[in-house]
């Protein structure tokens, strides 16, 4: 099919996609009803106006509460000042500036070539991707940290090194997984960066501890060892190594332990090898990847950490297998294991979003940039100072297309539908309970979480 070749057609086709796309994300997905975000408010105006205590909170009929480090509380203190609905439209502002950053860093300046009628095509695609509507859907903040770790990789790959840091430092302050960026630096032997990423991450830990101490001593003592806190191993939305073992009923930590250590393994190989070429698109992605596989618990909404990595596919010359991967991605597939993920089927199926992103980590091309302009989105104007000799510039090697394709254009021809086995009602829960599930946990009259049902002493 080709696209229309008049304006008027563009946009009737546009408008047509669109409306395709809103009544499908509308009616067939699950809908989570900012479920997240009412735990971040309800813990932060409980904690706030009512002289409650962050991690006991529970969300009103369930058994969900806050599970982040004391100063993610901290940050999102100021929702107390604002009714819900405000605060809603606030996040959903701050997803839509986020994902706009992710798209430009990742993208670069070459959605210009494709106008508005492509960015309307990208913009279908990236709704059409079910971790980045759960991101939405759910209130979540996946993507405002996605926004500050690739700022620090666009600095570190335009030769600006010397301001990178912060950002890491702030996600990983957030959530732990981001943690795995500082090691990045530690393997490319950016030491400034990992102190910077390190300080800010210690530095405004430490101001949470002043601000809410209880709060912190519980968590770093007790609620960060408790993985039953998050939710239960074996729900099927989690993607994760520890997800598969858990589905296969292996409970055996030991084990678990072994496949984290092979998968940080090939990750430091293989990152490592792309810092040295200054390949730090590569890099990140890589380093995304590995956080959700070795994580105990990658809920299908922090899968937007694969973005990165089929704009680097698409970079490399594969647009083909980016845009199989991410249909694979867009079609809620997993669930149609929702109720038993034993057996072979399950056993493939049930996991195929980790199988992906294991995929992903072994065969992501990496390490093919060995000198010129960086590949990391943003291009510098011609009057900026060249880069220094601890960060050179990078530019891909000939042959290969502009690394500046977008996500989007990474989407671009795949088929995307509305899923088999999501003809279920929509539901607001999120993604695992700890406690025995109901006969209908997806229902909206028997919500399912990522929170626990575990007070924390008094």
């Amino acid at each position: 099919m080709k696209a229309p070749r008049t304006d008027r057609g563009r946009l009737l086709l546009a408008l047509a996609l669109a409306a395709a796309v809103t009544a499908f994300t509308a009616t067939v997905p699950l809908l989570r009803d900012w479920f997240d975000l009412r735990v971040y408010y309800g813990t932060v105006d409980n904690w706030v106006h009512h002289g409650g205590r962050i991690y006991d909170y529970r969300v009103p009929g369930t058994t969900y509460g806050f599970t982040y480090p004391p100063f993610a509380a901290v940050a999102m203190r100021p929702m107390a000042l604002f009714p819900l609905r405000v605060v809603i439209v606030v996040a959903l502002l701050l997803n839509l500036a986020a994902l706009a950053v992710i798209v430009r860093l990742l993208a670069g300046r070459s959605w210009r070539r494709h106008g508005w009628f492509g960015c309307a095509l990208g913009a279908c695609l990236l709704a059409l991707f079910e971790p980045l509507r759960d991101t939405f859907s759910f209130g979540q903040v996946n993507l405002l940290l996605m926004a500050l770790v690739l700022t620090d990789g666009w600095l570190l790959a335009t030769g600006r090194g010397r301001r990178a840091g912060v950002g890491i430092g702030l996600a990983a302050a957030v959530k732990l997984t981001p943690a795995l960026f500082i090691a990045l630096l530690l393997l490319a032997g950016r030491r400034r960066a990992a102190a910077v990423a390190t300080s800010v991450a210690v530095g405004v830990t430490a101001l949470a501890a002043l601000v809410a101490p209880d709060a912190s001593r519980f968590y770093w003592t007790e609620a960060m060892w408790d993985t039953t806190r998050v939710g239960r191993l074996d729900y099927v939305s989690n993607q994760s190594l520890q997800g598969i073992l858990a589905r296969l009923g292996e409970p055996d930590r030991a084990w678990w332990a072994a496949t984290v250590l092979l998968v940080l393994a090939v990750w430091a190989v293989r990152a490592r090898r792309a810092t040295a070429a200054g390949d730090w698109p590569a890099a990140i992605a890589l380093t995304g990847l590995t956080a959700c596989l070795i994580s105990p618990i990658t809920w299908v909404h922090h899968l937007v950490w694969l973005l990165p990595a089929f704009a680097v596919l698409v970079r490399a010359g594969h647009p083909r297998v980016a845009g199989a991967l991410y249909a694979v991605l867009c079609t809620s597939v997993v669930w149609l294991w929702f109720d038993d993920a034993s057996g072979v089927d399950g056993f493939l199926g049930g996991n195929t979003y980790t199988w992906i992103t294991l995929g992903l980590l072994l065969w992501l091309p990496a390490g093919q940039l060995l000198g010129g302009r960086p590949t990391l989105a943003l291009r510098t104007k011609a009057t900026t100072p060249a880069p220094s000799p601890a960060a050179p510039a990078i530019a891909p090697v000939r042959g290969q297309p502009d690394p500046s394709s977008g996500t989007g254009a990474a989407a671009a021809g795949a088929a995307s539908g509305p899923g088999r086995g999501l003809t279920r009602s929509a539901s607001s829960e999120p993604t695992g309970s700890t406690c025995p599930a109901a006969s209908k946990p997806q229902s909206s009259s028997s919500r399912a979480s990522s929170y626990t049902a575990k007070p924390p002493p008094a």
